[in-house]
């Protein structure tokens, strides 16, 4: 592409272009709510609930505050509390730790895989102990953890498996949607994901009636009905607003998902084109899981990636660092006696990765940018067998 040609700049996220396509949909519902004066829950919450499980393939949703709050409700729900141990993974979102923490348990960490940056579930039941209540497998970026065996080892052990499925409402595991692969799932509306709304939200999917009913009743103060609180739960109801846009939005995310995949194949073949296969590892999405590429990661070596995130944006091309300190060298999580070295290939994935531009509206001209200015940091370089510390 000739300089003439090349954008102005290309964004990490473009909402606005999202918003653009759907605008005169969203208009006349928010309308609708406004119109009504009902804000929290009702009845727009109650059609979304039932709308999301059934593209889940799954019984029961129960909306709540946040994709955050979407973790810790099930933990309640569980009864994990103090004395408790729940499995994870470090490289992740802080809220899938934080939601352990708060319920006074402690999350016991697993290093993950480095080509697909998901948990390891061949390291997970060396960290089972009698003490362990549940495992927590992220789907990260968009693409499902490795079920199978996560839940041979919950089976085994008797544990309860709850996805975060934050990045990857649509994703599936050998044809099975997310938020049928556990006993529960979470979801976020944050408006970054592939679903977003215009502000907070999260969603609990379950196929168990007794499961969703507790979920239900603890995100309203445990109360039910109306002023009988049956046990001590909080604050995390959805609002009507929310629920209204994301019944809108849901109905373009399958196109929108194959527009995000089609991006990614777009990315593979511009890093093929250039020659830059041997420098940038670009995701790898496995046999039998279908990814909605909430975030394109690639990963460099880590001597590279700062410098190159910052001669990005130096062409107003947006990017961003998923995760830069994994969970287990936070210092809130000092008291856990971790320490760097720990869990190595999280650890070099926090080095290594960018997130690259990703959204169903971006432009095959914008992606030839974003490479170009990639193999043009890289051109700058004399080898691409320069020293790394790369774990894949």
């Amino acid at each position: 592409m000739s300089a003439s040609h090349e954008p102005a700049g290309v964004p990490a996220l473009n909402l606005k272009a999202q918003y653009q396509t759907i605008r005169d949909e969203i208009e006349p519902v928010v309308m609708r709510v406004l119109e009504s004066q009902m804000f929290v829950l009702g009845s727009e919450v109650s059609g979304l609930e039932a709308e999301v499980a059934a593209y889940c393939g799954v019984e029961h949703g129960v909306g709540c505050a946040s994709g955050s709050d979407a973790l810790l409700l099930p933990l309640m729900a569980l009864d994990i509390g103090p004395g408790d141990e729940v499995i994870t993974t470090p490289y992740t979102f802080f809220a899938t730790g934080g939601a352990i923490w708060r319920t006074g348990a402690k999350p016991v960490f697993v290093d993950i895989e480095p080509d697909t940056f998901n948990i390891d579930p061949h390291a997970i039941e060396a960290a089972v102990t009698d003490r362990t209540r549940a495992i927590i497998p992220v789907h990260l970026y968009g693409q499902t953890a490795d079920m199978d065996p996560i839940r041979e080892v919950a089976a085994k052990h008797k544990l309860a498996v709850i996805e975060d499925a934050a990045q990857a409402i649509g994703a599936a595991y050998h044809g099975d949607r997310t938020g049928t692969l556990g006993d529960v799932a979470a979801f976020s509306f944050y408006p970054s994901k592939n679903l977003g709304g215009f502000g907070d939200g999260g969603m609990m999917t379950t196929a168990d009636p007794a499961l969703s009913r507790r979920l239900a009743r603890l995100r309203v103060h445990g109360m039910e009905p109306r002023y009988h609180h049956h046990e001590v739960g909080f604050n995390s109801r959805l609002d009507a607003l929310q629920a209204a846009v994301l019944r809108v939005k849901l109905r373009h995310l399958d196109a929108w998902t194959a527009l995000r995949r089609e991006a990614a194949d777009r990315y593979r073949s511009l890093f093929a084109s250039h020659g830059l296969e041997e420098t940038v590892a670009i995701p790898h999405e496995r046999p039998g899981h279908f990814h909605v590429y909430n975030q394109f990661v690639i990963r460099v070596p880590a001597v590279l990636r700062d410098p190159l995130r910052e001669h990005l944006a130096a062409r107003k091309i947006g990017t961003d660092v998923y995760y830069p300190i994994p969970l287990h060298l936070q210092v809130c999580f000092t008291a856990l006696g971790h320490r760097q070295g720990d869990f190595p290939h999280a650890e070099a994935a926090a080095r290594e990765t960018l997130a690259l531009p990703m959204y169903p509206e971006l432009t095959d001209a914008e992606q030839r940018f974003v490479v170009g200015s990639i193999r043009q940091f890289l051109a700058g370089y004399a080898s691409p067998s320069m020293s790394t510390d790369r774990a894949a």
